[in-house]
């Protein structure tokens, strides 16, 4: 008899247990269609969102791009990173940095290294707004740090890149499969280039990707279209995961606490 009960309270723990597992998901309103996430195997994915990017004195304030779009994602941002850390939901910063002798550019032809020195002028010296030294998309300094508003906190991650996906030669994957992470919600610029860029290489190692549209941005340079941004969240949309934006993922969140509580 004793043994009976025993085993019934153990049967109604794992239940209970199961329970509170598949209760702690939350299902999020998107395009095509809704997803079902678990906090516990997602990650905001906030790509480079830093002072070369998103700032006055950085990089593309420089050259002259429009980077009003990259500034006006920052708040949405903000809120949707403070929601994930309250809801246990990992967060994961991607920053675009290069070693100050360049040797991780690329070869001397490749695309990817002669198309950031004339583009980009990666390693240029320049004095930042905060009037110290700094050098453009060089590791560790004022260009490459995160913007002010978004800064890691201590238990999320940072991860440097050289390329525009986040996945090509960096811990990325190696980070998310040790933390057991499938969903990831992201934010950042360039939309059209790194962001969906990363998308990509995710969807092709079989994470579900979540776009926030609000959260991220298409800086405009000279003479270019505005539509870039449109055409990639149709393309994710479409092909590589879902679309949806901060205000769905602020209110299921908070749904799910208030449940939860």
């Amino acid at each position: 008899m004793r043994l009976h009960v025993i085993f019934c309270a153990v049967v109604a723990l794992c239940l209970a247990g199961v329970r509170q597992t598949f209760g702690n998901a939350f299902t999020l309103d998107a395009k095509p269609a809704s997803i079902s996430i678990d906090p516990a195997k997602a990650a905001v994915i906030v790509v480079d969102m830093q002072n070369d990017f998103a700032a006055k004195g950085g990089m593309f304030d420089r050259a002259g791009i429009d980077i009003s779009g990259a500034q006006g994602v920052i708040a949405p941002t903000a809120k949707v990173l403070a929601a994930a850390r309250q809801a246990g939901i990992r967060v994961v910063y991607l920053k675009m940095g290069f070693r100050p002798d360049l040797s991780d550019l690329g070869a001397p032809d490749s695309v990817n290294r002669v198309r950031h020195l004339q583009f980009m002028h990666v390693g240029e010296a320049i004095r930042a707004p905060n009037g110290k030294e700094s050098r453009i998309l060089i590791c560790d300094t004022w260009d490459t740090d995160i913007v002010p508003e978004l800064q890691p906190q201590p238990r999320d991650i940072v991860l440097y890149k050289t390329r525009f996906s986040g996945f090509y030669r960096t811990d990325l994957d190696t980070t998310l499969k040790k933390l057991k992470i499938k969903y990831l919600l992201f934010t950042g610029v360039t939309t059209s280039i790194c962001v969906e860029s990363t998308v990509r290489d995710a969807m092709f190692r079989d994470y579900l990707c979540v776009l926030l549209s609000d959260c991220m941005s298409e800086p405009i340079g000279h003479d270019l279209p505005r539509t870039n941004h449109e055409a990639s969240l149709l393309t994710v949309q479409t092909l590589f995961g879902w679309v949806s934006d901060s205000e769905q993922f602020l209110e299921i969140v908070g749904a799910a606490k208030t449940a939860a509580h």
